[in-house]
């Protein structure tokens, strides 16, 4: 029988354990429906490991196993953007004037033939209509470079190019491309196709080098902007998305805030390298204060390795080397301990990492909860979109079930826009009554013992997932962590994969100056142009960020 089946036999039952005065009976049915439950689950996972043995057996009957397209199952809509709108009355939409940004480059007069006009037509006004268009053409220059010689001194002379003139391309082709790569997610091939429609001829390989070498004062850029946005706000946030690079899979980690997006490619998502990008890249060093220890204990190590080491290495820092010897002395057998020699370093790592006054120090991150953005930041925030997804997981075939889920999940949603409106207008009254609300929400016990498993995970998270009761400029998701991810995703799709270091750090940085720019209302093409033709007329997008950070 199908779920739906079971849920139509069920419904006409009209089974509410809660309703029955028979305590022992109530609990029995209870009971029942968690095994049906429990049966139903089962029994879907055994059909999808049928249908793959039995599309195994065709294979090697030599047939064709079962199609992928277009009888493959839908995936569940785990999305939660209708249930966290905040509905708004019709009476209260406001109607929005939209500023004009378009640039008036040519006004024309459109005028009326006067053999038409009566005797007494009077002009009034100008009825404006603004055509917006753009020529695509060539500027092709010849520069001759006077050349002199001089018997005398045995020398020749040679007239300069322009200022900001290199090679033979110039600064708008470069700016196009580069604009083209990374603001408009262009391949490399129709780049190519593009430029040789209008006119320009250039080789593959020059628009490959372009886009990856002699990019110093572009690389410089990204540095400023990620250390000053780690600087405008308290709190980061964190995500990933799987890249590749000649072929090997690695990723990208995306940090940001409201002023900046930065992208930074590493071939392991580990603590460690994740560390090493908050900290700039700046050389590893490991202290052993109260806090490493106390994070050791967190991590499980044994008493007698957390001794040895307090007696060695107690409020010491190390470098590099000095770490490495430290390990080779605690485990004499490089083939064992490595969780444990991990373990220790993180500590270090982590607790320098917290002591460091020569780069900014995160002092909260906002994150998924993936086991690699733990405790790298003294406090950790929790996306709520994250949290609810596992309850839009949840597919109980049970009527009761079915109601109680939706229910929470009511509950759930009006209690995340009592925590919107807090952060609009933060008390400390609101918070201590949204904590308490929070404690009575988590608090709930239903008939459906997989919904009261997932309530008890979001109780366990509560410290993280209200955070922003004590900063309430921290948001309540990661969305914006994920909208960056979402545009490596698309880059990738153009792109399948970078195929040098030159070209992931360059892809890296325009990534990062592209949705910078985008965030802080700047054009892209603009400001590629002006530092490509060298004449840095424009701030520096770190500059504006720092005027954002005084703005507010």
């Amino acid at each position: 029988m199908n779920p739906s089946g079971i849920t139509n036999i069920l419904e006409s039952l009209k089974i509410q354990p809660d309703e029955i005065s028979d305590k022992n009976v109530a609990e029995a049915f209870r009971l029942l429906l968690h095994i049906i439950e429990e049966l139903n689950e089962e029994v879907q996972a055994l059909k999808g490991e049928l249908q793959k043995t039995r599309d195994e057996l065709n294979h090697l009957k030599g047939e064709q196993g079962k199609p992928k397209f277009p009888v493959q199952k839908q995936k569940k809509d785990i999305s939660s953007e209708n249930e966290r709108k905040t509905p708004i009355p019709l009476g209260e939409r406001k109607s929005k004037e939209k500023l004009s940004k378009i640039k008036i480059n040519v006004t024309e007069d459109c005028k009326v033939d006067p053999s038409i006009l009566p005797g007494d037509a009077e002009f009034k006004y100008y009825d404006t209509v603004v055509v917006q268009d753009i020529i695509i053409t060539t500027k092709n220059t010849a520069y001759r470079k006077e050349v002199w010689y001089s018997p005398s001194q045995n020398r020749t002379y040679r007239g300069e190019l322009p200022h900001g003139i290199e090679g033979e391309f110039g600064n708008g082709v470069k700016s196009l491309i580069i604009t083209l790569k990374h603001a408009s997610n262009v391949s490399e091939p129709k780049i190519h196709e593009f430029l040789e429609n209008i006119g320009i001829f250039i080789s593959p390989a020059t628009i490959s080098r372009i886009l990856t070498k002699n990019l110093e004062t572009f690389h410089q850029e990204k540095a400023d902007i990620f250390e000053a946005g780690l600087k405008s706000t308290r709190y980061q946030q964190i995500d990933d998305t799987g890249t590749k690079v000649n072929g090997e899979n690695q990723y990208v980690q995306i940090i940001c805030n409201p002023f900046y997006t930065a992208y930074f490619t590493i071939p392991t998502k580990d603590r460690m390298s994740i560390l090493d990008i908050l900290q700039g890249g700046k050389a590893r060093i490991y202290f052993f204060n109260q806090e490493a220890f106390a994070l050791l204990e967190s991590f499980g190590l044994s008493n007698r390795i957390i001794s040895k080491l307090r007696d060695s290495v107690l409020d010491k820092v190390l470098d590099e080397n000095r770490m490495a010897q430290l390990m080779a002395e605690i485990f004499p057998n490089p083939n064992k301990g490595q969780n444990q020699r991990t373990r220790i370093m993180e500590a270090g790592a982590i607790a320098a990492y917290h002591n460091r006054t020569d780069f900014p120090v995160i002092k909260a991150l906002l994150s998924d909860g993936a086991p690699q953005f733990k405790k790298l930041t003294e406090e950790q925030a929790l996306c709520w979109i994250h949290d609810a997804r596992n309850y839009k997981k949840l597919e109980p075939i049970v009527p009761l079930h079915k109601k109680e889920l939706e229910d929470y999940q009511s509950r759930y949603w009006n209690y995340y826009r009592k925590l919107l409106q807090f952060r609009e207008n933060p008390t400390q009254e609101n918070a201590e009554q949204l904590s308490t609300e929070f404690d009575g929400l988590v608090s709930t016990k239903t008939n459906y013992q997989a919904l009261n498993e997932r309530i008890e995970k979001t109780k366990e998270n509560k410290t993280e997932l209200l955070l922003t009761l004590k900063y309430p400029e921290i948001p309540l998701h990661n969305n914006d962590a994920e909208l960056g991810a979402r545009t490596q995703v698309r880059k990738r799709d153009v792109s399948l994969h970078t195929m040098t270091e030159e070209g992931t750090k360059a892809s890296d940085t325009f990534l990062t100056i592209v949705q910078t720019a985008k965030k802080l209302g700047v054009s892209a093409y603009d400001y590629i142009s002006d530092r490509v033709s060298k004449n840095f007329k424009m701030p520096s997008l770190a500059e504006l960020i720092y005027c954002k950070i005084l703005a507010v």
